[in-house]
């Protein structure tokens, strides 16, 4: 869904020609020029080709193993102007608990994070436990209580349980300015003690405060580099949003985004912009689209 919305949107650009990759073991984007990776190709020098006829490159991956660092690297070695976040933010946000301290340090609202090593001693209630470098809601569980030898795998994280709704941004980031596109409704259910997504509601949530906003520009400020459209995860407590984690690409949310906001979001990312240095309002409208996964 996503892939297919991104090409639909690119393709909608004048000017723009577009080349991508997909699965031999699933359906190409529809009109749009896709080299298909096979069993026995190697993806990585297929992508270095790629990279080196384009001269933009929109790289949609998950941070996780290193594979948005590694194809972003390869799209700057061939001269490629890359949208989306630069190596240093990717790094950043590879990690659950670097992006926590960063937050944090930055006197953003955030939940905390620790190895098995840095736990506070005497902590209590519930937990969440999940991979450092990981994504969505994979490997993912709900603790009660103490934590016990052998709760955490090697590789593993803890946060506190927040309570309240589950919640993601869709924001903007383009030469330091910020606008949030979409305030998002997250339907997570938690099974057995694992947590699941389920999909989500795109512009369900008002901002109507603007406090959704201040918190993307907050982020934004506090992981320098997050550039294009990208999304942070968050839980709306009664005390206010709280952060869980930063996606620094495009998300699920994507999917839906064209329709909930009434445009085209690629006419609002450099260097497709009309006017790129132009301050643009917060275009979230509240329209609202479900994206079931």
């Amino acid at each position: 869904m996503m892939r297919d919305a991104l090409a639909r949107d690119l393709s909608d650009l004048p000017g723009v020609s577009l080349i991508t990759t997909h699965d031999a073991r699933f359906s190409p984007p529809k009109g749009v020029a896709s080299v298909s990776v096979t069993p026995g190709r190697d993806p990585w020098r297929l992508w270095a080709y790629c990279a080196e006829k384009c001269q933009v490159a929109w790289v949609v991956a998950p941070e996780t193993d290193g594979l948005l660092r590694r194809l972003t690297e390869i799209c700057l070695e061939s001269d490629a102007m890359v949208v989306g976040p630069d190596i240093r933010s990717i790094m950043t946000t590879s990690s659950k608990k670097l992006t926590s301290d960063a937050l944090i340090a930055a006197g953003v609202p955030a939940l905390p994070t620790w190895t098995g090593d840095d736990l506070p001693a005497g902590v209590s209630g519930r937990f969440v436990v999940k991979p450092d470098d990981g994504a969505g809601c994979i490997e993912t569980r709900l603790v009660e209580g103490p934590l016990g030898p052998g709760t955490l795998k090697p590789g593993d994280v803890v946060q506190p349980f927040a309570e309240g709704d589950a919640a993601s941004l869709t924001v903007l980031c383009s030469r330091s300015q910020t606008t949030l596109l979409a305030a998002n409704r997250q339907h997570v259910t938690i099974v057995d003690g694992a947590f699941r997504f389920g999909g989500l509601t795109v512009g369900a949530l008002p901002d109507r405060d603007g406090a959704l906003t201040t918190l993307a520009d907050r982020v934004a400020k506090a992981i320098p580099g997050l550039e294009g459209i990208f999304g942070i995860d968050l839980v709306i407590t009664r005390q206010g949003p709280v952060v869980v984690e930063v996606n620094p690409r495009v998300t699920t949310s994507y999917a839906g985004l064209r329709e909930a906001i009434g445009l085209n979001p690629a006419t609002l990312v450099a260097p497709f912009a009309a006017r790129p240095d132009r301050r643009l309002r917060n275009v979230s409208t509240g329209g609202r689209v479900e994206i079931t996964l």
